[in-house]
């Protein structure tokens, strides 16, 4: 009886403020006549009510008076699109709507909502001209429905129909006529997608919503960044849970783990191959950063156990949208950038986007190089007809930064110096290149079977000067030094194509993936260091000044091509047993050969040359559950290969890895698909790990072995209107389960047992300070091991971040904190004592101001 008393309670407040109001008007104004009496007893109890004979009757006769809203549909119209209310009423009363900016707002009282799909719905972008409509109930027994417009409020009929509630919405324009010429300028609202993404159809591969997949996948979107506004990708991956950054080899390359194994990362889909692959990724072209988690050899060949990370870039538009954007910093940093896109002919069947942004800081290491990047991107799209869509895309990108090796180790630890310091000369640079071309073809043969081809070439220039310190005296504190230069050129030629098809075998229906995948990467690497002149410095007590290096004087000391060819054919269902079970069985073939020819050298002036082919079977099970709409139990299996490069005592390659993995977990989508919550453990290996020979310390065998296993939790959207949250936990106990020299246990290096991270923000929805938002945040890293033989720890850090923000009509003004508390942390390292311990940045604040147009 106390549920049902506090059901209703907004009816008792409402008949006891009607009361309270009559009796108000009966003290101070003249007494109601007979008639008003009449008619508000009428209100209280209609005549074809029969008396109530208890007070559980009374509150059915109640509760029997109330609209339930059952169902909503939406479906398109010619003019726009129809939103249809199933309720329990034959004939309703029409609500008046109200209008405020492009929103169109009607309220329906004596309403609630009884959805089977959660306690409210909102769909985004249901027809050109509408952004989104949403129904929500409100206090007092109300039902809200709210329909938002681009260009500004739609024109709306409301009926009462046999069916329920129907909102005949009108999103077309007006449209000139002849004797009259209208100049019409149109522009999209260019707001962020949100913080909750349903479906990754660029990792996947598929069109499958992420509850579909048995598998864990987290996103990291457009919003996040932007509040967050994030310049590096580590930054960005630090909200995910299970992935740690390793090092970039001062500047040279990167290196991330997911679930304690390296983790490659992509750029829409495409992964670029070759041993140095720069740094930092550019991401002004960004729409958002995708990982799947777990062996995933059957989407994309030769990986590593762990999982992948894939960029998704920002693709045309078919309205016109401008931005420009300046970002401004401590430390002398400035990133200007733009982003245009639209359609380029009155059809809008051929659309462009363009992406330019140039950035310089002034590194917080004792540096004279400025970090400098630049990157434009174009891209083209071309549909072709209703079914066939062409997008032609290029990206040229530079980046220039000091070359940073990271700092020692003393004892257990890091070396206790200013974490600004460098062991290795001030002008000392690393410069890349990265010129990347391609296209993607998509065809649908039908409403069940489309074909999708997609092509990249992608170069790679990098040339580093520097002195490399290759031994360290902790006893000292000296650094033995040698001047050095290495030039690397990598290609890549990369061809995928696929077919996503569904049909039916009786009453279960199957999602076919079938498809090839051919690359080629051609890498030299041409590295000359002078060992005969080393220098050494005093980390405690610095002092440089070495004559600058003439790189065409020193001698050769390594000159090698490698040549790989790869090929890779896969299969995979998604065969659905019934409403709420999803089975997924795969397989990929792939094969790798290898070619691999050491020039001449200092120290062997004939060279050598060696092939390999490698091959693989690698397959994928998986089990999806949905005892709920909104839940999803899932399990799968599956492995994975990566060719190994270190030879035996006869010159020979090793045969590949091979890893393996279980998972095993629950995701939900909540609050109507506008919050996701993914909880798993996992279980993945690692075998034919190369390890010392024990016969010849100067080769290798394939004994070795790693394990890693946890339990990590993500959960990411919006919890309220206006407050969004993204958050991570991972438990990971990645270890060496065997080797040659590596004693059984280790820790893996950089994988901290205990990880986490929480950033939220809340932008106030409505009055004067609409627009204005805060964000708060914090990253924590639990101690890690600085390399495979356990020798020194990096130390645990915990990072506070905060945010201000205000968006108003087409600005946005935004303040960031980042490392309010200005901690001393290392990122992460590069299994070295002598160097590679990589800092993190110090207190940061960025500043920014973005106009849409």
């Amino acid at each position: 009886m106390k549920q049902r008393f506090g059901k209703f309670l907004p009816l008792w407040a409402i008949a006891l403020a009607g009361l309270g109001a009559t009796q108000s008007v009966l003290a101070t104004e003249k007494p109601a006549t007979t008639d008003e009496l009449a008619e508000l007893l009428e209100i209280l109890e209609p005549e074809d009510r029969q008396p109530a004979a208890s007070v559980t009757e009374w509150l059915a006769q109640i509760e029997a008076t109330q609209i339930q809203v059952t169902g909503i549909q939406i479906n398109p119209t010619e003019q726009g699109l129809s939103i249809v209310l199933e309720t329990t009423a034959d004939d309703l009363a029409i609500p008046a709507a109200t209008t405020e900016g492009n929103r169109l707002t009607a309220i329906i009282p004596n309403a609630v909502l009884a959805l089977p799909g959660g306690p409210e719905y909102q769909q985004d972008n249901p027809v050109e001209g509408i952004s989104q409509v949403s129904v929500i109930p409100l206090s007092g027994d109300q039902v809200q429905v709210e329909i938002v417009g681009i260009e500004g409020p739609p024109t709306v009929t409301i009926q009462s129909e046999i069916s329920g509630l129907v909102f005949a919405v009108d999103a077309v324009s007006p449209v000139a006529s002849e004797e009259e010429e209208l100049e019409l300028t149109v522009t999209a609202e260019r707001g962020p997608e949100g913080y909750a993404v349903p479906e990754v159809s660029p990792t996947t591969r598929t069109d499958t919503p992420i509850l579909d997949t048995p598998t864990s996948i987290q996103v990291v979107p457009k919003q996040v960044l932007e509040d967050q506004q994030v310049t590096r990708i580590d930054e960005a991956l630090r909200n995910v849970s299970g992935v740690t950054f390793g090092d970039t080899f001062g500047g040279v390359s990167i290196d991330f783990n997911v679930r304690g194994f390296d983790a490659p990362t992509l750029r829409d889909g495409f992964r670029e191959f070759g041993g140095f692959t720069g740094a930092n990724p550019a991401l002004g072209n960004v729409e958002r950063v995708e990982v799947l988690k777990g062996p995933a050899s059957i989407l994309y060949g030769e990986l590593q156990p762990g999982g992948i990370i894939n960029i998704v870039t920002e693709q045309p538009l078919d309205q016109p949208a401008y931005e420009i954007g300046l970002e401004l910093g401590n430390r002398g940093f400035v990133q200007p950038q733009i982003d245009l896109t639209g359609p380029l002919t009155p059809k809008k069947d051929l659309l462009y986007r363009l992406n330019v942004s140039y950035s310089r800081d002034s590194d917080f290491i004792d540096s004279d190089v400025d970090i400098e990047r630049f990157l434009v991107a174009p891209v083209l799209s071309w549909r072709i007809s209703d079914r066939t869509n062409l997008t032609l895309k290029a990206e040229y990108a530079t980046d220039s930064q000091p070359f940073d090796i990271g700092l020692p180790a003393i004892g257990n630890g890091v070396a206790d110096v200013p974490f600004s310091s460098i062991i290795v000369e001030p002008e000392n640079f690393v410069n890349s290149t990265l010129f990347r071309v391609g296209y993607s073809f998509e065809h649908q043969f039908n409403d069940r079977w489309e074909i999708r081809n997609a092509f990249e070439y992608s170069r790679r220039d990098l040339l580093n000067t520097a002195v490399l310190p290759l031994a360290f005296d902790e006893a000292t504190g000296l650094v033995m030094r040698f001047p050095g230069s290495a030039d690397i050129d990598a290609t890549n030629f990369s061809l995928q194509t696929s077919v996503v098809g569904a049909f039916a075998t009786g009453p279960i229906d199957h999602k076919l993936l079938v498809g090839v995948d051919l690359n080629r990467t051609d890498e030299q690497n041409l590295s000359r260091f002078d060992f005969a002149s080393p220098s050494f410095l005093d980390i405690f007590n610095p002092v440089f000044g070495l004559a600058p290096i003439d790189s065409g004087s020193l001698p050769i000391s390594f000159n090698e091509k490698v040549q790989t060819n790869r090929l890779g054919l896969f299969l995979q269902d998604q065969i659905k047993v019934l409403d709420n079970l999803i089975l997924v069985a795969g397989v990929r073939y792939d094969t790798v050969d290898q070619n691999i020819t050491n020039g001449p050298t200092a120290s062997d002036p004939v060279g050598s040359e060696a092939d390999q082919n490698d091959d693989a079977v690698t397959p994928r099970f998986g089990i999806v559950y949905q005892p709920l709409e909104f839940l999803s139990l899932f399990a799968s299996y599956s492995q994975s290969f990566t060719p190994n490069t270190e030879t035996t005592s006869s010159g020979e390659l090793l045969p590949p890895e091979r890893g393996e993995g279980f998972e095993v977990g629950v995701k939900a989508a909540l609050l109507n698909e506008r919050l996701f919550a993914t909880l798993s453990y996992f279980d993945i290996s690692r075998r034919n790990v190369a390890t010392p020979d024990p016969l010849d310390p100067f080769s290798s065998v394939a004994t070795g072995a790693q394990n890693s296993r946890g339990v990590e939790l993500d959960v990411t959207g919006e919890i309220l209107p206006g407050w969004n949250v993204i958050a991570s936990y991972a438990y990971t106990d990645a270890e060496v389960s065997a080797d040659n020299t590596i004693p059984e246990g280790n820790r893996l290096v950089n994988i901290p047992e205990h990880s986490g991270s929480v950033w939220s923000t809340y932008e106030i929805q409505s009055g004067d300070l609409q627009g204005l938002g805060f964000g708060l945040g914090f990253n924590f890293l639990g101690e890690r091991e600085g390399d495979l033989a356990n020798s020194f720890e990096l130390d645990s850090y915990f990072l506070a971040n905060a945010a201000m923000f205000y968006r108003r009509d087409n600005w946005r003004l935004a303040l960031n904190f980042k490392n309010i508390f200005d901690v001393d942390y290392i990122v992460g390292s590069n299994n070295s004592r002598t160097f590679g311990s990589e800092v993190g940045e110090p207190f940061t604040v960025i500043g920014s101001v973005t106009v849409n147009f």
